[in-house]
């Protein structure tokens, strides 16, 4: 059975989609900019603070679904600029210490609202 997982704790979906969807014990996290949840703003122009806020808003998600980053297996990190790599794996690696996930970066032409990083996961219970 299909659930639409939402929270208030992550930035609102900004168009047609569900923040997250589990179905069988897995879970779909779409991906997530760096959106302040309690006011809809970008936190910052500064791309760790982007990351780290993005990362707020993916365990936010999973945190209302019941999963936390030790269940993640795959996320997939989009990025304006992959100069700015180094910068963002430092704060992605404060989150996923020591169970680290599979991942994908990717540097794109443009984001969401002109953010420089977003990330969505998959996790697995």
């Amino acid at each position: 059975m299909k659930k639409l997982i939402n929270t208030t704790k992550a930035s609102a979906a900004i168009g047609a989609y569900s923040q997250g969807v589990e179905m069988n014990g897995m879970l779909f996290v779409s991906g997530q900019i760096p959106f302040v949840p309690e006011t809809m703003e970008l936190i910052s122009d500064d791309v760790q603070e982007q990351t780290e806020q993005s990362l707020k808003n993916l365990v936010a998600i999973l945190e209302e679904a019941g999963f936390g980053l030790s269940d993640v297996v795959k996320t997939t990190v989009f990025i304006k600029d992959m100069n700015e790599f180094g910068l963002i794996n430092e704060v992605y690696g404060e989150f996923f210490k020591d169970d680290k996930p599979a991942r994908a970066c990717v540097e794109v032409a443009r984001l969401p609202k002109d953010v420089k990083v977003e990330i969505d996961a998959i996790a697995v219970k």
